[in-house]
């Protein structure tokens, strides 16, 4: 595994081309001579030869121009950015419609990753309440949003 990491480059690669050697060793296995000795150089040969294989069917190297040419462009267009914000302004217009604690209570557990334990520590509330509270804001939320 070692030799496969540190020629291929990425631990990934290198798991599938060792599932690969111990299948050819699998397969080649009638062709091991145990008196020789060699068996751990016989499957690091096994290995390197096989990294070698897959060093030379990867593709050629491209140039920085022409892979920033073939990247695709991620950002946004504008009709989408456009039905973002509105998006955000409805759904800022519906968390208003919440009571302020249980606007910040789905906030914090769901726009800021906050447990749910923390959170009812924070607002000095039982866990299960918290849970309940939350999850009728929840369905106001989506009510509000359907309109």
């Amino acid at each position: 595994m070692g030799v496969l990491i540190r020629m291929l480059g990425t631990r990934a690669e290198a798991e599938d081309a060792l599932q690969e050697v111990f299948t050819r060793v699998w397969l080649r296995a009638g062709r091991f001579d145990a008196a020789k000795g060699r068996g751990m150089t016989w499957l690091i040969a096994l290995a390197r030869n096989h990294a070698i294989d897959r060093l030379r069917a990867r593709p050629d190297h491209v140039s920085d121009d022409l892979a920033m040419e073939q990247a695709p462009d991620t950002a946004p267009r504008a009709e989408t950015r456009m039905v973002a914000i509105g998006e955000v302004g409805r759904i800022n217009d519906c968390f208003a419609t919440l009571e302020p604690d249980r606007a910040a209570m789905l906030r914090g557990a769901y726009l800021d990753g906050h447990s749910y334990l923390a959170l009812a520590a924070k607002f000095d509330v039982p866990l299960n309440t918290l849970r309940t509270w939350l999850r009728r804001s929840l369905l106001k939320l989506r009510e509000c949003m359907e309109e």
